[in-house]
């Protein structure tokens, strides 16, 4: 019990939740001003990198005529407009993630502080109603800092490593150059390669971190996308079936759903051991489901849903407590030797 005049640790955290609320408001208004600015000058290059185009065209029609000096200057101004145009849309769009990951937390933020307001005046506001609400918040921050903490992991494993390569071929191609100019071309080649190669897998990691068209075209659209990515990606056939009346339901449903579908899918092909994945979608006034079918070794689900709360994991048992604060249900079908199959529903109306 805390001390009389004193705040308790639960009024402590909710008041530095309150700051931490107002300081990424801050920063999601700085943050915007900068998306702005980038979003201009993406703009302004790309109308310079039309403009470049056009002239090389109008070059290559008279190719014969046009002194080499200037072949080379415009080949030259058109190569560092792509860089540039390359380098700020990278920028923009690690902006726009920042940005959608920032808003997603102050929501989060905001939620809580509104839930704890909530449960205080329905209890009077006293110590009783702080206590009851703790147990559900510490799950909170306990599953932000496992998502963090996989963040950095796989940011240290993907774009970080591929980044450290190119930073060593770059290196090679400098030292190349005064040595022998055709081995520093042919390192060039090999470097730009690399450089497409690493941008598609930043891409790939920023979709799966937070697609941004969830937010702009919606859960289907996403999903498709997804399950399209899993499959190129993967040798384990994935397929989705849609039925139901598409329509979009609210944000923070089409981002339970998708976030529960894609763990499911991960945990398919990394641990089912299964030659199949089927992900369905159904769609009506009331409800929308949502389930992952796997045809791989299964598991005891008693047995490891108590291993996951003794060990006070963040996977599925998480996932079920947001489907169920959404008033929906998360079940689990599997047994050893017949593969699992997962089914969520959250109502909608």
């Amino acid at each position: 019990m805390a001390e009389e005049g004193k705040p308790s640790p639960f009024e402590a955290f909710i008041e530095e939740s309150r700051k931490e609320y107002e300081q990424t408001q801050l920063e999601l208004r700085e943050i915007d001003v900068l998306v702005q600015q980038s979003t201009g000058e993406v703009d302004k290059l790309a109308r310079r990198n039309a403009s470049i185009t056009n002239k090389i065209r109008q070059i290559e029609a008279t190719f014969d005529t046009v002194p080499r000096e200037d072949i080379r200057e415009i080949y030259t101004s058109f190569q560092d407009a792509q860089k540039r145009l390359f380098m700020m849309r990278g920028q923009l769009e690690k902006l726009q993630s920042d940005r959608q990951n920032l808003q997603r937390y102050t929501d989060q933020l905001r939620r809580l502080l509104e839930v704890t307001e909530d449960v205080s005046m329905e209890r009077g506001g006293d110590r009783v109603s702080a206590g009851a609400a703790q147990p559900a918040i510490m799950r909170v921050i306990e599953a932000q800092e496992q998502e963090r903490k996989n963040l950095v992991q796989r940011l240290h494993d993907e774009p970080a490593q591929a980044l450290t390569n190119l930073i060593l071929q770059a290196e090679i191609c400098e030292r190349l150059f005064a040595k022998d100019a055709n081995r520093a071309r042919d390192e060039l080649a090999n470097l730009r390669d690399a450089v497409t190669a690493t941008f598609r897998k930043v891409r790939s990691f920023m979709f799966d971190l937070r697609p941004m068209m969830l937010d702009d075209l919606g859960l289907i659209p996403t999903l498709k996308k997804y399950v399209e990515g899993v499959q190129e990606k993967s040798t384990i056939p994935t397929n989705l079936t849609i039925t139901g009346k598409e329509r979009r339901p609210e944000p923070h449903i089409e981002v339970t759903i998708f976030r529960v579908v894609q763990e499911l899918v991960t945990n398919a092909g990394q641990h089912a051991h299964c030659t199949s994945v089927e992900v369905s979608l159904d769609l009506d006034d009331a409800w929308i489901r949502a389930g992952v079918e796997d045809n791989g070794s299964g598991f005891d689900v008693d047995e490891v849903m108590q291993t996951v709360q003794q060990q006070k994991s963040v996977g599925l048992a998480m996932w079920r407590e947001r489907v169920e604060m959404l008033g929906g249900q998360l079940r689990i079908d599997s047994a050893i030797g017949r593969g699992t199959k997962i089914s969520l529903e959250i109502p909608t109306g």
